[in-house]
Parts: structure tokens; C-alpha cells; sequence
């Protein structure tokens, strides 16, 4: 049993947050390093696999006219446009056929930057007997962040996968780490 096989137990989820094209090197909205978190996240996939620990992956999933893209005066260049190459998950990346898939980002009148912003996300973890979170992914101090938040809020335990993730900016990302840590946060290697 690898060491992640026994820090994964019945009652955890692994969510693996918006791993997908366009935010990996190349990518509309690429994050220095994005693709080196794809290595990492496989192990942990395959861990959960063989732990039966079940694995959510979120996408950002955009329509074409996006409230988030700098030409409706958002922060973002347009990125992860619904069935485009760039929404697409990494090509590298495990995805198991039994993985939850957690649309976001769909909504015409605001942005979602959680996988539990308005998606039942956190219904399904009840359902599911989850009390405890594992989550990495793409971007820390973004959609990570508020993953990680929105889980403590919802009153699940959180474990950060700090080498499965990586921010927009670096200090953006010791700001989040530093934040996600006040709230409750732990971090895992």
C-alpha cells in the first residue's frame, strides 16, 4: 500500500479542480507549471481507485459570451469554452469512468469559481457519505481557494494537496494558502 493509499480511508472524496487545457502551458489562460500538477494528481486518482475513496473532477465549462472575459469587462481572457479543445481536461490526466463530473462556470450573470457554487456538489458528498475532502488542481488562489472555503463552510473536514496545485500568481498563491490555512485548511504532501 502506497502512503497515500493509507491517508485515504471510507468517508474521503478527492476533488481534482479545472485540470484542463486551457490553463496548463499553451492554453488561453495558462498557469506557470499548471501541467506538473497532473503527475501528482494521477497518484493521488489511483490511490483513491484502489481505496474506493470516490474522485470529482470540476471543469470550468464557458459559454461563448462569458461574463468572466475581459471583452464583457471581466478579469479573464476567454477560456474553457464549452466543447472546446481548451475546456477539455488534460490529456495526461486519469479520468476514471466512475468520476463525478462537476460542471461550473455555465451561468450567464456571474462566475463561479467554487465546484459547490450552485452545482449540489455538496448534497452529493452527503449523499455519497463523504466528511472529509482532498483537493488540488488548478488555480490555487482561484477556483482551488474557493473549493477549499466553500468545503469548510459546508462543514467538511479539508485537506489541501499542496504539491497537487499551483496559482496564478506566487504571491496570490501565499496569500491563498495562508487564507484556505486560517479557515481550517490543512495541507498535505
Amino acid at each position: 500500500m502506497t502512503k497515500i493509499e493509507e491517508t485515504l480511508q471510507h468517508g474521503d472524496a478527492l476533488i481534482v479542480v479545472d485540470v484542463q487545457n486551457d490553463f496548463c502551458p499553451g492554453g488561453a489562460l495558462p498557469i506557470e507549471d499548471g501541467d506538473k500538477v497532473v503527475p501528482v494528481l494521477n497518484r493521488w486518482i489511483d490511490a483513491a481507485l484502489a481505496r474506493d475513496v470516490p474522485v470529482y473532477f470540476s471543469r470550468d465549462w464557458h459559454p461563448v459570451q462569458h461574463i468572466s472575459f475581459a471583452q464583457r469587462d471581466g478579469p479573464w481572457p476567454p477560456h474553457c469554452i464549452q466543447d472546446s479543445k481548451g475546456a477539455r481536461f488534460h490529456p495526461d490526466l486519469h479520468v476514471p469512468e466512475s468520476a463525478v463530473i462537476v460542471t461550473k462556470g455555465t451561468r450567464f450573470d456571474h462566475d463561479q469559481y467554487s465546484a459547490f457554487d450552485e452545482t449540489g456538489l455538496a448534497a452529493q458528498l452527503r449523499h455519497d457519505g463523504v466528511r472529509r475532502l482532498f483537493v488540488g488542481g488548478l488555480a490555487e488562489d482561484v477556483c482551488v481557494q474557493a473549493t477549499v472555503l466553500d468545503g469548510l463552510k459546508e462543514n467538511f473536514e479539508v485537506a489541501l494537496i499542496a504539491d497537487a496545485t499551483r496559482p496564478v500568481t506566487a504571491s496570490g498563491g501565499e496569500e491563498a494558502r495562508k487564507t484556505m490555512q486560517e479557515a481550517g485548511a490543512r495541507l498535505v504532501r
